[in-house]
Formats: structure tokens, C-alpha cells, sequence
């Protein structure tokens, strides 16, 4: 019997189509073998530990090859039969058990480029053209008409675009397995009553979790073969979060000064039932509207901010929210939107506020009150966020969905606005999308003479905006209040930066040779160093996504770098690897990987030959990541079915041998609270290599780094994942590279300056090494007195004789005084009078 999948899934892909046609093709994601898997972990481990340390955790992996290793990965083979990713409900459930507020944790942001359509620079035009580009990818992903991801014609996973729309993440109301363990011996109890009686039903067994207080009366779940099974099931399905997609969205919500509005804009067919001038009309009828309320209401009533909360209190208060009836309706309205739109009333003022804005919101106290846009949120859903001044941007929730499928939809709303423009001056040009309009339409043409009258619709289109209206009591206006206040805690604790470097960019990397991946992350590393004299080891942890060659990295504490490269050409393939190419305590005369080589007297082409052996290396774990060839999700999943043993154990204890049926619930991650209280049911321990501190080390990010470019997109980041580290987004483009960093109290400008000086040394010291390779040879006078080019041969001034020109160099010349010559006659050539005034100078290669 196995549990429901963390995250809903779409399964109504329609039946001829072209979006997932070639969803059959993809393999299913690899197991790779235990022995190379604890190679790789040993390697990863090798320079980031002494040798004293060293030596433990290799004694710990040789244990595990020995003992329980076996066992598990024939236990991880047989739970994949049956799935198309061994690691997919695992890693899901990794981000669901997120306790934190996901604002600043989890989601990511990307900033668009400006559109260049002038009537679209301010922000309603923006956004409803946004809007209109937004339900027109949505029409054809519904319609299967979206064109598939490829890669060389390797056809990609597209099955993350089906938890793109109409997705909520909501907490449950059991975060904690702890809450469970006071009724343990009482389930026990009853269950050693009724385990001799063989016709106990499920129904009685369920009734005993509610009587026992520890199952929501609301709970539906599958039953299996062993009821008691089934409770412990829901158990696991109640802890955390949950995500839920609803297929048949077809509204939006608007957000402005943290007030609530929504429209239907799609009919049953997915067609859009407005035009970009009529949405345009309701986003200004509600700018009007939520202008109105006085600044300290809208604090008093910005139900938004609760999203940010720890997600255990969020429950509370969504529980306590749904409990009047009109506001289980108001957070329904929400939950099933398509998306939501941020309607901001500032502007930022600078690359810094415009990083925050887009990521957290903005701070800003008047009066004591809070009127940044961070109260203008709600972080449980995909928002489409736009400023007064029309920049715009998308702030999403990463759980269904990586930044890979996200900057697809933002790349494509960006190009059919493009379009668009271009449809304006050419009416016959094309567009990127099919969305015909609806015929239930109030500007759809009607049907010529003669043709099929447009039936009326069997549901209700409401395109008219409506509020909605919270009944707000204490319990909640103080939630709102001290939400708000710890929201406004971690903006403060947090600092946005960001740089748009113009020396160079894509180009001018590959000009030399190197992948500019590898290059920009060499960058990191030695920036890094050369702030704080630290080496960071050149470790990875690969997410794959099936084949993409984008990448995705963060670094790990203790000189640890965690990695992560989509890779879609499986089946909802989500696979990192972690891997070290080399010792921290090597010789660094020839390893650029360690920054001291940058850093020391090294010859210029010594720290270049180093620059390109580390970018060689990381180019090699690139492609062994593409093919699945990592440890980390690897052990991950061996550690997660490890875990849910010993917490099937923890609440089963006292059962006969023949009632211990496997538990196919969803494991718990590593930072499980029933886990750190395992010593109440001396459960058997884990393996030493998941106990050992090489296990913890690999699991603290320091730098946290992410490759995630397209010419859509301006700026692209994200929050940092350990508290003393970096959160590290980054866009390569042809002339340019653009870097958004964050940090808690770190000195972040400061380290995208070193890097900015990083990357202009770097490249003087090859276009110095380049301009010295091929330097001209020394001019020379020949017998004549002409000085002449080395190379050419030809004279480099005027100076000497007259020129000459053979007749193949003649071009066809005519004039009044031609010779008349009949054989030169097209051949000649007149040079003007000044062509030989001036010295020739040398033309710049860069």
C-alpha cells in the first residue's frame, strides 16, 4: 500500500498532445551502483577533512558496504519499481517538512528586462500585458499545443509545467510527528485488543485516531491491506506541508497595498475571456479601490504576510482563519488562482531595493507602521510582481517546480510581448502562442451571417474584479501584527546586492577557451578567498532536471560546494551529486580550484594554466551529472527509507513479527524533530556514515549559487541557505554578467566587488598572456630602404619609396584621363593624392 504522492499531480494532459507527447521516451532515472556512489562521497570528502577525520568516515562507508548498505539499495530498487524517480517523492518531501517561513528560505525570484513596447513602460500596461502573455502559455499548455523542451533533439521532462498554475503550497495541521507520540502505547493497546478479531474495519480503526485526538475529521485518504497502516500513513500525510494543484484554475488575484481582488479571466476551454484592454480596465478599478484605505489599515489587514510565517504558526492561524466561513472562502478564491499579481506602489531606486523588492519585499516604516511591499505578498503561490515604474518580475514557489521550468514561462511571456509589439506595426506577423479569444467574450466579434450562434455558457464567467473582505478578529489582527514584525526581523537581517558587470561576458570567455559555467564559479571561489582567506573546494551537487546543460551550484561549509544541474532527460529526474576534483591540501602551485594560486606571486601563466585545469574538471562533473552518475541523491534516498524504518518502528513498537508489513509512507528529511528524539524508543541507530560529521558537512551550504540566464531576464536570485553563507543567483549573457548575492550580516557588497576585481584581472592577465602569444616580429627595411611589416611584407608607412601595385592588385577604375591602355583598362586603380599621408597604427584585438 503505498501513500499519496506529496504533490498532486495533472493527469489530464489531453490525448493528442503535442506538449507531453514525448513523455514515453524519457528513461526513468538511474540508481547508480552503492560502490561508486561511496567512492564518489569519499572523494568529495577527501579535501575538506584531515587525515585523522579522514579516516573515520572512510571506516564508516567501509562498514556500510559491509553491513545494512546492501540491504537498502535492493530495498531502493524494489520501492523504484513502481516510480518514475527513485528520489522525486523524497526530494518533494524534503521541501514540504520546510518549517521555516519559505520568504528569504525557499523562493526565488527572476527580474524581466524592460519591456520595450512604449506604451507598456508603466505598470497596468505592463501587467496586463504580462497577464494576457501569461493565459496565452497557459491556453496552450492545457491544449498540449505548448512546444516541448529539447535539447539536440533529446526531448525533456515536461512534466514540472503541470504544477506551475493553479498550485498552492498550504501548511497541514500536524507539522511534527512528536505530537503523536503520547498515544502511541494507546494505539498499541487497542490494537493488541483487536488484533485477534479479524473483523476490525478500517472505519473502526479511523474512528480510533479521531477518538484519540491525532486525525483531522476531515482527513480522506486511500486504504491499503492493514488499516493500522493506513492511520500511520495519514499521520505522515499531516506533517509539514502540502501542495495542491487545481487543473481547472481559471481566475487570477490581484494583490495591491495587501488587499485581495480576483477575476475570472480563462473560460472552461482555457480561452481568455478578456482582451488586454478590458484586463487593463479592471486592474486600474482596483488600484482605485485599495488607493483608498488609510495606511494603517492596510497594516491592520494585510492577511498576505501570514504566508511568511514559521509554517507550524501559519497553520495555526490559517486554522483559525478558515473557521469563519466566508474566509475559508476568501483562501480557496486564492489557493485555486492560476497565479497572483503583485501590484506594487513604489519604485525602486536602485539595483539593491530592486533585488529586495522582488525577493522579500521592501522595508519602509512611516508613523511606525510598515508600508514596504512586503506586505503585498503571498509566497504560497507563483507571483507575477510589477512596480510602479513597470519593472516586473516572478517570484515562485520552488517546491512543484525549478528554476528551470519557471524561467521557460518567463522567457516566453517576455518573447510574446515582443511579438506582440511586432504584430502592432505588421499585422501578419505571427505570435508565440494559440489562445484564440472566448466566444463568451464581451469583444468577441459575432459569427458572420450564416454561422453558429455562440451557446451560452453552463457555468458562470464572472470578469468583474471583486474584493475580498476577511472577517478579522483579534487572534488574527495579532497574528497579522506579529507576522508583519518578524517578516520585517529578517528583511533587516538580510542584504541584497547586486552587480551588472559589462567588461565582458560569454563571449569573451569562450574566446579563450573556457566553458563560461566553469569560469564564473572559478570566479566565486576566488572572490571568496580573497575575502576571507578561505579555500572553498570545488564540490558539487548536481540537481538534474533531464538534460539540460544549464547548471545550478552551491558551495558547502568546511570548503564544501553543493552543485546542482537540471537534467530533464529522464523522468522527473531530480538528482544531485556532490563531488570534490581535488584535495584543498594539494599542492595549490598548479590548482587554480584553490584560490591561493590567484592570489600568490604565480607567473600570469601559471594561474591561467590552473584556471583551465579547474574549469576542465568542472566541466567533466557537468556531464557526469547529465548522465546521473552522483552520490548524493543517491545516499539521500538510502538515508530517507533508513529513516522511515525506525519511525515505523518508533510507533509500532510492541507489534508481532507478522503484523510488521512494510510502511510505504513518505520518509522524513534529515531535520525530522522525531528523528533528534529517536533515544526515547531505543531504536536501533543509524549506520555510522549518516551519523559521521562528513554526513553534516555536506549538508551545510556556505555558498549557495545558481545559473539560471536568458536575455529575458535582468537579475535572477535568492535567499542564503545557511546563515553565515551566500545565496548566489547569476546570469551569463553575451557582453555581461549579471550576480544578485544575499547574506545575514555579511559583508555582501563588499564581496561582489572582489569579484568585480576578480574578473577584471582575470581578464588582463589573458589578454596580456594572448597579446604576447601572438605578437607581431619586428618591422624590417628591406634593400630599398622601405620599412615593411614582418608578416605582410607590406610597407608600414609612406616614408621610403612611392608605392607600387602589381596589376592583380588593380580594382577596375575609369576616368576622363585613362591611359587607354585596352589590357589594364578595368585593372588600373587612381589613388587619391593624401593615401599615403599618415603613420598606420596597430588596431586594438580587445
Amino acid at each position: 500500500m503505498a501513500a499519496s504522492s506529496p504533490v498532486t499531480k495533472f493527469e489530464s494532459n489531453p490525448p493528442e498532445s503535442r506538449t507531453f507527447a514525448r513523455q514515453h521516451e524519457l528513461p526513468k532515472l538511474p540508481i547508480p551502483s552503492l560502490e561508486d556512489s561511496c567512492r564518489r562521497y569519499l572523494t568529495s570528502l577527501e579535501g575538506l577533512q584531515d587525515h585523522k577525520e579522514h579516516s573515520e568516515t572512510r571506516r564508516a562507508v567501509e562498514d556500510f558496504l559491509k553491513g545494512e548498505g546492501p540491504m537498502m539499495q535492493e530495498r531502493l530498487k524494489t520501492y523504484a519499481q513502481d516510480k518514475a524517480s527513485y528520489i522525486e517523492e523524497f526530494w518533494y518531501e524534503s521541501y514540504l517538512s520546510h518549517s521555516d517561513p519559505v520568504v528569504l528560505a525557499l523562493n526565488p525570484f527572476f527580474v524581466l528586462e524592460n519591456d520595450p513596447t512604449p506604451d507598456r513602460g508603466s505598470q497596468l500596461p505592463r501587467a496586463a500585458s504580462l497577464i494576457v502573455s501569461s493565459l496565452g502559455f497557459i491556453h496552450d499548455l492545457r491544449a498540449g499545443m505548448l512546444e516541448p523542451d529539447a535539447v539536440r533533439g533529446i526531448p525533456l521532462d515536461m512534466d514540472q509545467y503541470t504544477r506551475l498554475f493553479g498550485t498552492a503550497r498550504t501548511p497541514t495541521e500536524v507539522s511534527s510527528l512528536n505530537s503523536v507520540v503520547p498515544v502511541r502505547s494507546m494505539v498499541q493497546a487497542r490494537m493488541s485488543m483487536h488484533r485477534a478479531r479479524r473483523d476490525v474495519g478500517r472505519a473502526d480503526l479511523r474512528a480510533l485516531g479521531l477518538v484519540l485526538g491525532f486525525l483531522p475529521t476531515s482527513t480522506q485518504h486511500n486504504t491499503g491491506a492493514h488499516p493500522f497502516l493506513d492511520i500511520l500513513n495519514i499521520l505522515f500525510e499531516q506533517r509539514g506541508c502540502k501542495m495542491d494543484v487545481h487543473p481547472d484554475s481559471r481566475h487570477v488575484v490581484i494583490l495591491r497595498r495587501g488587499q485581495f481582488y480576483w477575476f475570472d479571466v480563462l473560460d472552461m476551454d482555457n480561452r481568455p475571456v478578456l482582451t488586454e484592454r478590458e484586463i487593463l480596465r479592471n486592474l486600474q478599478a482596483i488600484i482605485s479601490d485599495a488607493d483608498q484605505l488609510p495606511v494603517h489599515e492596510v497594516a491592520r489587514n494585510s492577511i498576505g504576510v501570514l504566508s511568511t510565517e514559521n509554517r507550524k504558526v501559519w497553520s495555526s492561524l490559517r486554522k483559525a482563519l478558515s473557521s469563519n466561513k466566508n474566509n475559508e472562502s476568501c483562501l480557496e478564491v486564492i489557493d485555486n488562482a492560476l497565479f497572483v499579481v503583485c501590484l506594487d506602489d513604489t519604485s525602486p531606486e536602485n539595483l539593491a531595493e530592486l533585488c529586495d523588492n522582488f525577493l522579500c519585499g521592501t522595508y519602509n516604516l512611516k508613523g511606525g507602521v510598515q508600508v514596504g511591499t512586503c506586505t503585498n505578498r503571498w509566497y504560497d503561490k507563483l507571483q507575477i510582481i510589477v512596480c510602479a515604474d513597470g519593472s516586473a518580475g516572478i517570484n515562485f514557489e520552488h517546491t512543484g517546480v525549478d528554476g528551470h521550468t519557471v524561467l521557460r514561462f518567463a522567457a516566453d511571456i517576455f518573447t510574446e510581448g515582443l511579438m506582440l509589439l511586432a504584430r502592432s506595426i505588421n499585422p501578419s506577423a505571427p505570435t508565440l502562442f494559440h489562445a484564440p479569444l472566448s466566444p463568451h467574450a464581451k469583444m468577441h466579434k459575432a459569427p458572420a451571417r450564416g454561422g453558429t450562434a455562440t451557446p451560452t455558457p453552463l457555468y458562470v464567467i464572472d470578469t468583474a474584479p471583486k474584493k475580498l473582505e476577511w472577517a478579522l478578529y483579534p487572534e488574527l489582527r495579532a497574528g497579522i501584527r506579529f507576522a508583519e514584525t518578524r517578516l520585517s526581523d529578517l528583511i533587516c537581517q538580510n542584504d541584497c546586492q547586486a552587480l551588472e558587470f559589462k567588461g565582458y561576458g560569454k563571449n569573451f570567455i569562450t574566446s579563450h577557451g573556457f566553458s563560461p559555467d566553469a569560469f564564473v564559479q572559478m570566479a566565486f571561489q576566488a572572490a571568496y578567498y580573497g575575502l576571507y582567506e578561505f579555500i572553498v573546494d570545488r564540490s558539487y551537487r548536481m540537481h538534474l532536471r533531464a538534460g539540460d546543460d544549464e547548471v545550478v551550484l552551491a558551495w558547502k561549509n568546511g570548503g564544501y560546494t553543493d552543485r546542482a544541474a537540471a537534467q530533464r532527460r529522464v523522468c522527473q529526474g531530480t538528482y544531485p551529486l556532490r563531488h570534490a576534483t581535488y584535495p584543498a591540501n594539494s599542492s595549490t602551485s598548479d590548482i587554480f580550484s584553490s584560490p591561493q594560486t590567484f592570489f600568490s606571486e604565480a607567473a600570469p601563466a601559471q594561474k591561467v594554466a590552473a584556471l583551465r585545469k579547474a574549469c576542465q574538471g568542472h566541466v567533466k562533473l557537468t556531464k557526469d551529472c547529465s548522465r546521473a552518475l552522483g552520490q548524493d541523491r543517491h545516499l539521500y534516498a538510502l538515508y530517507c527509507l533508513m529513516q522511515r524504518d525506525r519511525e515505523r518502528e518508533a510507533l509500532t513498537n510492541g507489534r508481532s513479527a507478522d503484523s510488521g508489513d512494510e510502511l510505504d509512507g513518505r520518509p522524513l528529511s534529515p531535520s525530522s524533530s522525531l528523528s533528534s528524539g529517536s533515544a526515547y524508543y531505543n531504536r536501533p541507530p543509524l549506520p555510522a556514515i549518516f551519523t559521521d560529521p562528513g554526513w553534516s558537512t555536506l549538508n551545510t551550504s556556505i555558498l549557495s549559487t545558481s545559473n539560471c540566464g536568458n536575455p529575458a531576464l535582468r537579475l535572477f536570485g535568492f535567499g542564503p541557505v545557511a546563515a553565515d553563507g551566500y545565496g548566489i543567483g547569476y546570469i551569463i549573457k553575451d557582453e555581461g554578467i549579471s550576480v544578485c548575492a544575499s547574506s545575514r550580516h555579511l559583508q555582501t557588497r563588499r564581496f561582489l566587488d572582489t569579484l568585480k576585481g576578480y574578473l577584471i584581472d582575470v581578464q588582463r592577465i589573458l589578454i596580456q598572456l594572448h597579446l604576447s602569444a601572438n605578437q607581431r616580429p619586428e618591422p624590417f627595411v628591406d634593400h630599398a630602404g622601405v620599412l615593411r611589416d614582418s608578416k605582410t611584407g607590406r610597407p608600414i608607412n609612406g616614408r621610403g619609396t612611392e608605392k607600387t601595385y602589381d596589376d592583380e592588385d588593380m580594382m577596375p577604375g575609369y576616368s576622363f584621363f585613362d591611359s587607354g591602355d585596352v589590357e589594364l583598362l578595368g585593372r588600373r586603380k587612381r589613388m587619391p593624392s593624401y593615401y599615403n599621408t599618415g603613420k598606420i597604427i596597430p588596431l586594438a584585438e580587445y
